[in-house]
């Protein structure tokens, strides 16, 4: 009885190992894809209202939480029954996030200059408020489950080789870290300007002018992160689409093996993902056409 409780324990620690190790494994096949999901979560819960700021953010918070109880039982049984599936599905990600990335990339090259949008003057009641609130939580949850996928699928790919209970244990320990780290950091960055905003009013009130200037790089700051943020996000995302396709794709691994692995990522990330961008905008082009 005693021994088999000892056998019992090794089991447990031998398992507790085997996540570890693989857990900082998906925890850095993962972080790229942080950033960019961290800079959308930041965009997408930025623009309301002081007040609502929070409670928009929790609601968004638990949207993301239910998407990944979603997405979770799914890839497992996908991992389990038929796992050449998540290779398919780890590719079609990485071609999804080179697309994202190329896009963003002719962005900063070639800005887009929208003309000048109208003012609305008029102020709206508490139940359209409330209704264009809604209106943002739920493209920001739809959102959050695109990346929610790609997380989970890229945790996923990296353990794939893996037990089932290991792969259970890693992916969903990065999923929960994804949730709850993501969405803190997002808080903080979102409370930025209005914590810095009070400490101005509060030095100037008590003229304490160390207050008053650390409120100031606050509120000055937070465009600069937010849009550092983005920069390092998309970098994030050629690494990572890059990577995917290096690793998966015999072709493409063959053809840059000589190459210094970050250059190949670069080169693999940024080629497909203008190839990609290419398609998606002569296949608009035509259905234009089309449609006429």
């Amino acid at each position: 009885m005693a021994s088999g409780f000892f056998v019992l324990l090794d089991d447990i620690a031998t398992l507790m190992n085997d996540v570890a190790t693989m857990g900082k494994v998906a925890g850095k096949k993962t972080a790229g894809i942080l950033g960019d999901d961290l800079a959308v979560n930041a965009e997408k819960s930025s623009g309301f209202v002081s007040e609502r700021e929070v409670p928009v953010l929790w609601a968004i918070g638990k949207g993301s939480f239910i998407n990944k109880l979603i997405i979770l039982p799914i890839a497992f049984l996908l991992s389990y029954f038929f796992p050449i599936s998540i290779i398919y599905i780890l590719v079609l990600g990485g071609l999804y996030l080179a697309y994202e990335a190329a896009e963003k990339v002719l962005e900063y090259i070639f800005p887009h200059h929208h003309g000048e949008s109208h003012v609305v003057t008029k102020e709206l009641t508490r139940e359209e408020i409330l209704s264009l609130e809604k209106s943002k939580i739920k493209s920001a949850i739809v959102t959050d489950f695109i990346l929610s996928v790609e997380i989970i699928i890229i945790a996923l790919g990296s353990v794939v080789g893996e037990a089932i209970s290991v792969q259970i244990i890693v992916v969903s320990i990065i999923a929960i870290i994804a949730t709850v780290g993501v969405y803190g950091i997002v808080a903080m960055i979102v409370r930025m300007d209005d914590i810095g905003y009070n400490m101005i009013v509060q030095g100037q009130r008590k003229s304490q002018h160390a207050r008053k200037k650390v409120g100031t790089l606050l509120v000055r700051a937070m465009p600069i992160v937010i849009n550092s943020i983005g920069v390092i996000g998309t970098i994030a995302l050629v690494l990572v689409s890059g990577g995917i396709f290096v690793h998966n794709i015999p072709f493409i691994h063959d053809l840059l093996q000589a190459w210094p692995s970050i250059l190949a990522e670069i080169t693999a990330g940024l080629a497909l993902g203008f190839i990609v961008l290419l398609i998606v905008f002569l296949v608009t082009k035509l259905i234009k056409v089309f449609r006429k």
